[in-house]
């Protein structure tokens, strides 16, 4: 899949309970996967091993389907001919599952003032490559490349299900919700093989539904800005939802002192350079992908406003003094776990 969803790192970290023995007829499966370049977990509850393993690898076929359409390091990806026609005046036929993402991403794109954009290819590709060569790109490169940005720029032909890409030289990139995507799509799969309590986590893009057996709900973790090991004292308590952080802990680019994050900004063509952590809770996993990425961009009262009015919970963390201050929607309290010994 995309390097840049690999690039991506979303700093939570499952706590999950072993419930074996706790339910007489369902028991605890977990199965993990090498997908897009990271762990792909699937944890869920049913009757008996075969079963499970079957349900297993249904899920990870279905993703390897999806990736071969979305992935833009595939030469042959779905993804990548569709790109291979920008600038030529020709529509391009997409299959259902490209046309559904990409109509998810424009709508995506509107209620976000365009901070979301997955045109953004051309950007994405030049600082993917400037973090492996440890190069810092010239402003007339990246004024170069803002003039093929621009969601309006993707032409959706909800009829026949067709893209046109305006200009030669546009490039996609889906790494900001395609993650997301999947893994609503893997659970989607599971509930239509009636499994009731099941996660999925596709390197930090959490997908939830039910619980496990004489729980609340599934216990995650977030962690705090800048660290991969130090989390939240509070942590939260999900059930038939997702959630997403966004953060730099791994991704980004030091220049004359300034720290540049791998979530670029569609308006500057640079990295943002606030160090903070996103988390957002959503309905469905596509959401929660894209909203972190666009929360990320706006600032702080339009990113509250943008989750209030799609009715998503959001959390902004960042550092003081060496120490988190949280800044969380109205909504997004309700979700803290509320017995520490559970």
């Amino acid at each position: 899949m995309n390097t840049r969803l690999l690039q991506i790192y979303f700093s939570l970290s499952l706590i999950f309970s072993s419930s074996l023995g706790e339910c007489q007829s369902l028991k605890r499966f977990s199965f993990t996967e090498n997908k897009m370049g990271s762990p792909f977990g699937i944890i869920f509850y049913c009757e008996d091993s075969s079963r499970a393993k079957q349900l297993s690898i249904q899920c990870f076929q279905q993703v390897d389907s999806l990736v071969n359409i979305f992935s833009d390091y595939f030469p042959q990806s779905e993804l990548n001919q569709l790109c291979a026609t920008a600038g030529s005046g020709k529509s391009f036929q997409c299959s259902p599952a490209l046309f559904a993402i990409l109509t998810l991403a424009s709508e995506a794109s509107k209620k976000s003032e365009g901070t979301f954009d997955i045109t953004l290819g051309p950007l994405t590709h030049l600082w993917r490559k400037c973090r492996r060569e440890k190069t810092f790109p010239d402003s007339a490169t990246i004024k170069e490349k803002l003039q093929l940005i621009g969601y309006k720029k993707m032409i959706l032909d909800s009829v026949n299900h067709s893209v046109q890409l305006m200009l030669s030289g546009m490039e996609l990139d889906l790494g900001g919700i395609a993650q997301g995507y999947i893994a609503q799509k893997t659970i989607d799969l599971l509930k239509k093989k009636n499994i009731q309590n099941a996660l999925v986590d596709v390197s930090g893009d959490i997908v939830c539904i039910g619980k496990p057996p004489n729980k609340s709900g599934w216990s995650v973790a977030v962690s705090v800005p800048n660290s991969q090991n130090e989390f939240l004292e509070r942590q939260l308590q999900l059930n038939n939802c997702a959630v997403t952080t966004s953060g730099d802990i791994h991704q980004f680019i030091e220049h004359k002192g300034i720290r540049y994050s791998h979530l670029i900004d569609p308006k500057t063509g640079y990295g943002i350079t606030s160090q903070v952590n996103v988390t957002v809770i959503a309905k469905e996993g596509t959401q929660a992908d894209w909203l972190t990425k666009a929360c990320s961009i706006l600032p702080r009262k339009k990113a509250m406003k943008l989750a209030e009015q799609v009715n998503a919970g959001l959390l902004i963390v960042e550092m003081k003094k060496g120490k988190p201050v949280l800044h969380a929607s109205k909504n997004f309290n309700h979700f803290w776990k509320t017995d520490v010994h559970e």
